[in-house]
C-alpha cells in the first residue's frame, strides 16, 4: 500500500518541528545535564533525515510510515522528559538520579530500536545524510544501557547537608553551585518545584516536606550569608561589590587562606604570609604545611614580585594592605563564641585539653569539634596549632562525650588531607579502632567515618587493617543505626581494596552478615552489601566463602531487577563463582541465568554487559561438555 504524499509531508513537518522545539529548550542546569545534553544533540543530528525526506517529497511504504509514526512519539517523550529535567526541582532529581537515569535510558532504547527498524538504507537519500544517519543511530546503540557516571561527591554532600544539624558550609557552597541555586529567588523557584513533583509523582507530601524543610532552611541561610547581595538595590550591591572584591587565590596565604602582606618563599618555593608560616615554625615544624615536604633549611626569602603585584591589586580595588601584627593570622571578625581562627582563643582551648579538668576537656574538645567542621580555614589553624595530638589523647578519656567530641574533632580535621597524615603520625589508629570497639554509638559511627577519611591514603589502609578495625566495623555493620552501618560499610568497602584487609575482612566473618543485609531489600544497605562482596569476589577466599552462602537466588533476582549499578556487581560476583565452582554454573542455569544474562548483555552498563557475555561464553562450554560427554 503506498500513501499519498500529503500524509507523509505532514508527517515529516511534524518530525522536523519536534526535532526544532527539543533544540530550543532552555539549558540543563542541574545533576541530569550530560545524559540531557547528550541526548539532544544525538536527536538535533536526526533533524536532515526528516528535511530530506520532506523536501523530497518521497513515497512510503506503510511499514515505513509506520515506523516513523513510532518515531515520531519517540521524540515526543523525549521532548517531555526533556522539559521535565529542564523546568522540575533539582533537589528532586539529584534524590530520584536512579530513576531519572532509567528513563534517560528507555527513551533511548526506544529511539535506537525505532531506527533499527526503519530501513533508511533503502530511503532515497543522499549521501551525507545517509553517512550521518548511521552514525547518530551508532551513537543510540552505544549509549543504550551506558548510564552516565554518577557524580559521588554530590550524592555525600546531599546526605550530610540532610544528615547534619549545622553542615560545613563547604559542602553547602559545592551543592549551591552544582545544583544552581545561589540566590533566594532561586530557592523559591526551587520549593515550587520540589511541591510540583512531589505531587506529580504521587508521594506522600507530607513526609517529604518534613524532610525537606530542614535542607531548603540550610540553603537559605547559607545563601543570605555567601551572598549578601541578593536582596540588594542596585547602588547597594555596586557598594557592596566595591567593599568585598575577590581576592585572587595566588594572593592568598595557603595557612591563614587570606590575602598576602608580607609574603615570604621558603625551601619548597611555597609562598606564604611571614607571621604565619614563622608561627608554623616556631611551634616546632619541620615541614611545608602545604607540601609536606622536608624543608632543607627555615629561611624566609621575600616574595618581592607578589609582594608589588599584590599592592597594585590592592590599590587598584581600593583595599587597604598594612602588614599583620603578631596575633592576627588567620582571625575574622563577626559571629559569636570564638571567632575563626582566633589564635589566642585556640591556644587557650589547647591548654585545657592538656591540663583542665574533666568538664573543661569536654567542653574544648566539643568546642574544637565545632570550629574544626566549620571551614576549612580553621582545620588548617587547629592542627598548626597542635590539637591533634591532645585530641589523639582524649580518645582514651573515661567520659564518653569527651570520648565523642575529641573521634568527631579528628574526623572533621581528617578532611585536610595534610591533617590525615598528621593523625596517623600522632599514633591514632589503635585508639579510633578501641573508640570503634568500645565507645557510645555516635563515637562508634564517627570512629568509623574517621577510618574511612584515613583510609583514603592507601598506606593507612594496611596499617588499619592490621590494627584490627576491620572485624569491630563488621561488628557495627551487624549491630548499628542506619547510620552506623553506612558509615561501616563505606570504611569497609575502602580499606578491601588492599589485597591483604580483604583476606582479612573474610577471616573475620564479614560474608554472611553482608548476605543478610542483600536480601533485606527494605534495609536500605542493598548497594554497599553488593558493592563490598564485588570486591571481596576478587580474592580466592572471598570467592569459596561468598560460593558457602547460597548466593544465586538473591545474585539472579539483582540481575533480573536491580538498579544498573547493582545488576554490574551482581553480575561480576556470579562471573567470579562461576569461574571456580561448575555447581555455581548450573544453579544459575537453573534460577533462569541465561534469559537474565542476554537481557543484562544488551541493555547493562559497559562492564555488566562484558561480565553477562563471559558466564553466556561458560554456560555454552558447559553445554557442549555435556553434548560430547
Amino acid at each position: 500500500m503506498v500513501l499519498t504524499e500529503d500524509p507523509n509531508s505532514e508527517l515529516m513537518t511534524r518530525l522536523v518541528d519536534s526535532v526544532k522545539e527539543i533544540s530550543t529548550l532552555p539549558e540543563c542546569r542541574n545533576v541530569s545535564k550530560k545524559m540531557h545534553d547528550n541526548l539532544v544533540r544525538r536527536i538535533k543530528l536526526l533533524s536532515p533525515l526528516f528535511e530530506e525526506l520532506k523536501d523530497n517529497n518521497e513515497e512510503l511504504s506503510e511499514e515505513e510510515t509506520k515506523g516513523f509514526e513510532v518515531l515520531r512519539t519517540a521524540l515526543d517523550s523525549a521532548k517531555e522528559l526533556l522539559k521535565l529535567v529542564v523546568e522540575g526541582s533539582k533537589v528532586y532529581q539529584t534524590l530520584h538520579r536512579d530513576d531519572i537515569a532509567d528513563k534517560f535510558n528507555r527513551i533511548t532504547e526506544k529511539i535506537e530500536a525505532t531506527l533499527s527498524e526503519i530501513p533508511y538504507d533503502k530511503l532515497n537519500l543522499s549521501e551525507e545524510v545517509q553517512e550521518q544517519i548511521e552514525l547518530v543511530h551508532a551513537q543510540f546503540r552505544r549509549a543504550k544501557g551506558r548510564p552516565e557516571l554518577q557524580d559521588h561527591q554530590l550524592e555525600v554532600d546531599l546526605a550530610i547537608a540532610q544528615r547534619e544539624k549545622e553542615p560545613d558550609p563547604a559542602v553547602l557552597k559545592r551543592l549551591s553551585e552544582k545544583l544552581h541555586l545561589q540566590t533566594i529567588d532561586d530557592l523559591k523557584k526551587e520549593s515550587l518545584a520540589f511541591h510540583e513533583l512531589v505531587i506529580a509523582s504521587g508521594e506522600d507530601p507530607g513526609e517529604w516536606f518534613k524532610k525537606m524543610s530542614s535542607l531548603f532552611k540550610k540553603f537559605k541561610d547559607y545563601v543570605q550569608m555567601a551572598n549578601p547581595e541578593a536582596n540588594c538595590s542596585g547602588a547597594e550591591k555596586a557598594m557592596i561589590k566595591h567593599r568585598s572584591p575577590v581576592i585572587p587565590d595566588d594572593f592568598r596565604c595557603p595557612i591563614s587562606l587570606e590575602l598576602m602582606k608580607d609574603p615570604v618563599i621558603i625551601s619548597t618555593g611555597q609562598t606564604y604570609e611571614r607571621y604565619c608560616i614563622q608561627k608554623w615554625l616556631d611551634a616546632g615544624h619541620k615541614t611545608c604545611p602545604k607540601t609536606q615536604q622536608t624543608l632543607l633549611h627555615m629561611a624566609l626569602t621575600p616574595n618581592y614580585v607578589l609582594k608589588s603585584l599584590i599592592a597594585l591589586w590592592c590599590e587598584s580595588n581600593g583595599v587597604e594592605n598594612h602588614p599583620k601584627q603578631p596575633g592576627a593570622c588567620g582571625s575574622k571578625n563577626g559571629g559569636s563564641g570564638i571567632t575563626d581562627c582566633d589564635g589566642s582563643a585556640i591556644a587557650s582551648l589547647l591548654d585545657k585539653l592538656a591540663n583542665g579538668n574533666l568538664e573543661q576537656q569536654r567542653s574544648a574538645a566539643g568546642e574544637l569539634r565545632l570550629l574544626a567542621k566549620r571551614n576549612a580555614d580553621n582545620r588548617v589553624c587547629i592542627a598548626g596549632a597542635g590539637a591533634i595530638p591532645l585530641l589523639v589523647e582524649l580518645l582514651s578519656s573515661t567520659d564518653p562525650r569527651t570520648q565523642e567530641h575529641a573521634v568527631t574533632a579528628l574526623l572533621n580535621l581528617s578532611i585536610n588531607d595534610i591533617n590525615k597524615g598528621t593523625i596517623v603520625n600522632a599514633g591514632a589508629i589503635p585508639d579510633i579502632v578501641d573508640v570503634l570497639k568500645n565507645g557510645s554509638m555516635e563515637a562508634r559511627e564517627n570512629a568509623a567515618a574517621t577510618l574511612f577519611s584515613l583510609s583514603v591514603v592507601d598506606e593507612n589502609k594496611v596499617a588499619i587493617g592490621a590494627a584490627g578495625a576491620i572485624p569491630v566495623l563488621i561488628k557495627l555493620l551487624c549491630d548499628g543505626t542506619p547510620r552506623g552501618k553506612k558509615d561501616a560499610a563505606t570504611a569497609i568497602f575502602n580499606l578491601s581494596i588492599y589485597q591483604g584487609n580483604k583476606a582479612r575482612a573474610v577471616k573475620a566473618g564479614i560474608v554472611p552478615p553482608l548476605m543478610r543485609l542483600l536480601k533485606d531489600a527494605g534495609g536500605g544497605m542493598v548497594d554497599e552489601a553488593l558493592a563490598i562482596l564485588a570486591i571481596l569476589a576478587s580474592h580466592q577466599e572471598g570467592k569459596v566463602a561468598i560460593g558457602q552462602a547460597d548466593p544465586i537466588p538473591v545474585l539472579m533476582e539483582v540481575i533480573g531487577t536491580g538498579s544498573p549499578r547493582n545488576r554490574e556487581n551482581a553480575a561480576a560476583i556470579l562471573w567470579s563463582l562461576c569461574t571456580i565452582d561448575s555447581q555455581q554454573l548450573k544453579l544459575a542455569r537453573q534460577f533462569g541465568a541465561e534469559e537474565a544474562l542476554k537481557e543484562l548483555s544488551e541493555s547493562g552498563t559497559d562492564r555488566a554487559k562484558r561480565k553477562a557475555g563471559s558466564i553466556l561464553e561458560l554456560l555454552q562450554r558447559a553445554d557442549m561438555t555435556e553434548t560430547q560427554s
